[in-house]
């Protein structure tokens, strides 16, 4: 029954843009980035008609002189002409679809760029939003390779134009034939063009299913790959479990394209009956028309070419509508990925005020949070002043919202209930990329840039202040061994794409991370656990070195380790997804509450542990 449901309501779906608004697109495109590609194709279009009517008059015009009995110098010439304007003709049109295609793989990256910048740039929330995230899946299909909608769209739009001028010469040529034979004609093909546009629609109309399952089988091969899960593989005898699951999704795979061949055959069979039905009373028409003499031989041999090029034309038109149409589809998705609606403000925002790159005042008031799709609040009810040059440390359980908070202060989320200030002001109503400038944020997951140290450590491939990306490693404790590597700061990192990248470890990827911190001097800093693979020693240690280097930045530090952050001003601690206890280390342990007996039990585990070694 779901299925049932789900498969009317593919039926019913309908893309948000239609045919004119993605050719609109793409020419504008065009018109902005690759020029030739618009007059490379009404150029090569108009050759490709002349190449047609040079190959439609060619054999009937040499039968014509014959029976004329013209000179054979006057024959000759009239068939040099013609191979004449073939050659030239093939020449230009080869010359120009060279240069062409080259235009056309420049425009697509130009779309392929618009969806990265979108991706890249678009509301944080947006990426956590499923809707969102298939449509991206979508969009990225019509710049996967060559044949792809925003490179494959030219072709069928200026073979629709090929086959719209044909069209034109060729009922010209026709109609002093019979007009009723024309309408003969299109009353056999134009049934063709509705059969073959709703089948052509069985893919669309299907395309969650077929997304699904691409999905998965890509899952399948990904992490079979990757080096990460290498290891388990190995160690756990997995391969047979992903053997078995990338059989499932191939077998899956093929039951859906089996389906899709099932339904083209249809087609197929239909164009084939009414092709014969079109063909067989056009030739009847002629032949008993030449048999009466009511036309010479030449006559005959040019509308029997064109009876058959004429059907040719139509199906052209017909199919390339539905190309075109198909074509559109995919554009649709990526334009309206590209246009999809931003919940946050930018260039249209307010600037954010931070004289001197001074911290603000930061407060949250009455805030609750709750994902899309969740039935609960993971987080409700805060009421929290983060005050210029602050050291607060946010501390407590895993899944006690602490992560969901820090998203809330800088800005990634925007709360459910209540509102975010910046001195006073909701940050609502600034612009969320100017805001996002003032804090260094420091998250659990840290990522190291594909390129060399100083662009990981300036975050930047351009304008890098090389005595400033020093300044800040030094700080950082990375000098030596940046130093002692043979390109220096120019070493690369990560090895899936470079080939001779260094691999840091993890204590040295830490450092790289607070140097980059550091090198951005932001006025307000938020570390979200990213010290939490390494052992308490070394997490304490990289947490005095944040708190050295950002005298008078706020700054907020997560830890589940409540003795790494007790040198804070202040701490909170969050239980039941709200703020239970607040106050600085001595005080809560002075409290004997939660904090405490939480400190407690991580401190007995620690000196049980000493004592055992």
């Amino acid at each position: 029954m779901d299925k049932m449901k789900k498969t009317k309501k593919q039926r019913k779906e309908k893309p948000k843009f239609g045919v004119g608004s993605c050719v609109g697109f793409m020419v504008k495109l065009a018109a902005k980035y690759e020029p030739m590609i618009l007059w490379g194709g009404l150029i090569t279009t108009f050759l490709a008609v002349v190449q047609n009517l040079v190959w439609l008059f060619i054999s009937p015009m040499v039968l014509r002189s014959v029976e004329r009995k013209v000179s054979a110098g006057e024959l000759v010439g009239t068939i040099v002409l013609m191979i004449v304007i073939l050659i030239v003709t093939g020449c230009v049109t080869t010359y120009i679809s060279g240069i062409d295609r080259y235009c056309k793989i420049g425009l697509r990256g130009v779309v392929l760029a618009m969806l990265n910048d979108k991706g890249a740039t678009t509301s944080y929330c947006n990426l956590e939003n499923g809707e969102f995230k298939q449509l991206q899946d979508k969009a990225r299909r019509c710049v996967n390779d060559n044949s792809a909608a925003s490179e494959s769209v030219w072709g069928v739009l200026f073979g629709l134009l090929k086959n719209i001028a044909g069209f034109v010469i060729y009922v010209l040529l026709l109609t002093n034939v019979e007009p009723f034979l024309l309408f003969i004609m299109l009353l056999t093909t134009i049934p063709g063009y509705f059969i073959n546009k709703y089948i052509g629609e069985w893919g669309w109309r299907h395309r969650d299913e077929k997304n699904d399952i691409d999905r998965a089988l890509n899952c399948v091969v990904s992490e079979g790959g990757e080096p990460g899960a290498a290891k388990d593989i190995r160690i756990f005898g997995m391969r047979t479990w992903l053997d078995s699951m990338y059989v499932s999704a191939m077998r899956t795979l093929q039951a859906f394209h089996t389906r899709a061949e099932s339904v083209y055959l249809w087609s197929n069979i239909v164009d084939l009956v009414l092709t014969f039905l079109r063909n067989g009373i056009a030739y009847f028409y002629l032949i008993r028309t030449v048999l009466n003499g009511g036309m010479a031989a030449s006559e005959f041999l040019l509308y029997f070419s064109a009876v058959g090029g004429f059907a040719g034309w139509v199906w052209g038109i017909l199919s390339d509508f539905a190309g075109l149409h198909n074509k559109s589809l995919d554009l649709s998705n990526a334009l309206e990925y590209i246009r999809y609606p931003e919940p946050y403000k930018f260039e249209d925002g307010k600037p954010v005020p931070c004289e001197n790159n001074r911290p603000a005042e930061i407060r949250l008031e009455n805030v609750s949070f709750s994902y899309p799709g969740a039935d609960g609040f993971a987080l409700k009810n805060i009421n929290l002043t983060l005050r210029p040059g602050e050291r607060l440390a946010v501390v407590g359980l895993n899944g006690a919202g602490k992560t969901t908070l820090v998203k809330l202060i800088s800005g990634l989320y925007d709360p459910t209930k209540g509102r975010v200030t910046w001195d006073g002001i909701d940050i609502r109503t600034l612009n969320r990329r100017d805001y996002y400038t003032k804090f260094s944020a420091i998250f659990q997951d840290l990522t190291v840039i594909p390129g060399s140290l100083a662009v990981n450590v300036a975050a930047s491939e351009t304008e890098i202040d090389m005595d400033k990306v020093r300044r800040c490693v030094l700080q950082a404790d990375l000098t030596e061994k940046f130093e002692s590597l043979p390109d220096g700061y120019e070493t690369p990192l990560n090895r899936t794409i470079y080939e001779n990248a260094v691999e840091l470890s993890g204590g040295e990827c830490q450092r790289l991370i607070l140097a980059r911190a550091l090198y951005k001097d932001a006025p307000v800093l938020l570390l979200d656990e990213p010290t939490s693979a390494l052992d308490p020693i070394a997490e304490s240690q990289i947490y005095q070195k944040y708190n050295e280097m950002t005298d008078g930045k706020s700054a907020v530090y997560i830890s589940h380790r409540l003795a790494s952050t007790r040198f804070c001003d202040r701490i909170i601690l969050i239980e039941n997804n709200t703020i239970t206890e607040e106050g600085t280390h001595a005080e809560l342990l002075a409290k004997n509450g939660r904090y405490a007996e939480l400190f407690e039990v991580q401190s007995r585990y620690y000196r049980d542990e000493a004592e055992e070694a």
